[in-house]
């Protein structure tokens, strides 16, 4: 019962929590558009002619960024899928280890049934 039991704890003790997921992806969103900020600053900032040689830059950085929001939003999708997938199995893991536990203890009891009548004839 006792092994039981650590099965138990330690299963209740590996599921990811949720908001570790989502503190990641936050920081993320915000690294992005601390970079787009910074883009913005820096062609305002630069003289005409810079601006006119690194356009298509900004362009390329701009799809860089439209590629990143699908990678994040796809990222999010993926992980909830995974998650939910690692709950399931971690429910089935605990329904089966509940099921050999009643096994168990059914065997136990039929056992203590059969013992019972020889320990009364010994007696």
């Amino acid at each position: 019962m006792e092994a039981i039991e650590r099965a138990k704890e330690q299963l209740a003790a590996r599921r990811a929590e949720p908001g570790d997921v989502e503190a990641t992806l936050t920081r993320a969103r915000e690294a992005l558009e601390a970079l787009a900020q910074a883009t913005a600053e820096m062609q305002v900032t630069l003289p005409q002619s810079l601006q006119e040689h690194f356009r298509p830059s900004a362009r390329h950085l701009a799809e860089v960024r439209g590629l990143m929001n699908q990678v994040i939003r796809r990222l999010e999708r993926l992980e909830g899928d995974v998650l939910a997938e690692r709950h399931a199995r971690v429910d089935d893991l605990e329904l089966l280890v509940d099921l050999i536990a009643a096994q168990w203890q059914s065997t136990n009891e039929r056992l203590d049934k059969i013992d019972s009548p020889r320990l009364r004839e010994v007696a």
